[in-house]
């Protein structure tokens, strides 16, 4: 018969504190879910978005009202600041850390920010689902989206053509996300 040793607390913080039951340090590793607070032109918050990291990429569920109903360009672009005020310019092109096009129709290749257009309903409300195969939530290597000035989600005024250089012809931003590793 096996006896269990039971340590009373007290004595098991002290032990810790002296160092005797150290753990070997972990790098710090980022997030594997998130959610972002999605901001419209005036400062108002529209909704939301979950990032998950999955094997197979990003999912990013994304729930918002108040959009226009229709098609809407959705990006993610390269600066983790969101500045109303400013039209969102702030968040800076969209995410392109390989240097490709823009556009799914660009023989060379789209770039990680990258995304189909969502469709807002016609009371103004928009829920969906979109996988991101190209960006991780990771703070090193290529697609990170954690790196050192974070990222951003956007959602444009209107429809991506996937073609038309920078940004697809998506027009203006009309809501946007600050992707950051969480502290």
């Amino acid at each position: 018969m096996k006896k269990s040793m039971l340590i009373p607390l007290g004595i098991l913080a002290s032990l810790a504190g002296a160092g005797a039951l150290a753990q070997p340090s972990q790098p710090a590793q980022a997030a594997d879910l998130v959610s972002v607070a999605l901001i419209g032109a005036q400062g108002q918050t529209l909704g939301t978005a979950t990032l998950e990291q999955t094997p197979a990429g990003v999912l990013i569920s994304v729930s918002a009202s108040g959009i226009a109903a229709g098609e809407h360009a959705f990006h993610v672009h390269e600066k983790g600041l969101c500045d109303a005020a400013g039209g969102f310019a702030s968040a800076g092109g969209h995410f392109a850390p390989g240097g490709t096009a823009h556009g799914y129709r660009d023989a060379k290749g789209h770039h990680a920010g990258d995304m189909p257009n969502l469709f807002a309903a016609a009371d103004g409300k928009l829920q969906a689902q979109v996988l991101n195969n190209a960006v991780t939530l990771g703070e090193t290597g290529a697609g990170a989206l954690f790196d050192a000035n974070g990222s951003a989600l956007v959602i444009h005024g209107g429809a991506d053509d996937f073609a038309t250089q920078p940004s697809g012809a998506a027009g203006t931003r009309l809501a946007c996300a600050v992707i950051a590793a969480p502290r």
